[in-house]
């Protein structure tokens, strides 16, 4: 698991969540194994949470 990876579910920017999938793909040179691609889905949705709670907080 990558050090940037979070397990605990802590609530971060869409930005910084961002930011981690882009690393992991840059760490990875463009082809995940099992356990990157795991990761990778995982941040997908925290990303896709926090957008949508910022979009919430903008209204």
């Amino acid at each position: 698991m990558s050090r940037d990876f979070d397990p605990s579910g802590s609530v971060r920017s869409a930005a910084a969540l961002n930011e981690q999938i882009r690393a992991l793909w840059m760490r990875a040179g463009g082809s995940l194994s099992a356990q990157e691609r795991s990761e990778y889905e995982l941040l997908v949705v925290r990303w896709a949470e926090a957008i949508r709670g910022e979009i919430i907080e903008a209204a």
